[in-house]
């Protein structure tokens, strides 16, 4: 298990640590205020503004609210293990994306997009959002080189 606390832990804690960091590394997901920064031998990512970060922080326990019996989450401030934090930023990311029908998967734009066309995130459609959260599964691994 690697997260602490709430469904925004990343791998870089700090006040401007980017909640969907997993999404971004996993590249189901990109963001424009998001900055890589090498941290040694991994890479952290930061957010460039208070108000989307308030606003991802808010998406992400939403997330992570709606879908927790559906996946099987340990409630908060329980972690999370690597592979249930990628379903849920990856899968609830994907999901937003198909049901505001967004042209790209930016992170900031698409929450602004829900803000405008659903008033706020707690009107999204959570049923179908969860639905297709549960059924999100990881990219295959591809067979490495037979030696």
């Amino acid at each position: 298990m690697d997260d602490r606390g709430s469904a925004a832990s990343s791998c870089c804690h700090g006040p401007s640590a980017c909640v969907f960091t997993k999404a971004l590394m996993a590249r189901s997901a990109s963001c424009e205020l998001a900055t890589r920064h090498a941290m040694g031998e991994t890479d952290a990512m930061t957010c460039g503004s208070p108000v989307a970060h308030a606003n991802c922080t808010t998406l992400s326990a939403l997330l992570r609210e709606r879908a927790g019996f559906v996946l099987r989450l340990p409630r908060p401030p329980s972690p999370l293990t690597h592979v249930k934090a990628l379903q849920l930023q990856c899968g609830g990311l994907i999901a937003l994306q198909h049901i505001l029908e967004a042209p790209g998967d930016d992170v900031h734009r698409m929450i602004g997009l829900a803000h405008e066309r659903h008033g706020s995130l707690l009107d999204l459609p959570w049923r179908a959002m969860v639905d297709a959260i549960a059924a999100w599964q990881p990219r295959r691994r591809r067979p490495g080189p037979v030696a």
